[in-house]
């Protein structure tokens, strides 16, 4: 399922383009106490949540990479100059 992305994948994505809790909280519309027990692993999040943070960081440029036996993961995606 395209919307599963684990708790370490948040917290690399938000490493990665440098974003703190509060702006993704800001940009996701979830509570910023949510993303932190998220995060923390200290709950499980409704499939809402995690879909409107996935797609805050994907606006933001982060690709999910899937557990495909190497480890599920993130990066940058990159962006060509003609499009």
């Amino acid at each position: 399922m395209k919307n599963i992305i684990t708790a370490p994948q948040i917290r690399a994505a938000r490493g990665l383009i440098g974003w703190s809790r509060d702006e993704l909280s800001e940009k996701s519309g979830v509570p910023k106490i949510t993303i932190s027990r998220v995060e923390t692993e200290a709950t499980t999040p409704r499939q809402s949540t995690l879909t409107a943070i996935r797609e805050a960081l994907e606006a933001a440029g982060v690709d999910f990479i899937a557990e495909n036996g190497g480890g599920a993961g993130v990066r940058l995606v990159k962006v060509t100059k003609n499009g």
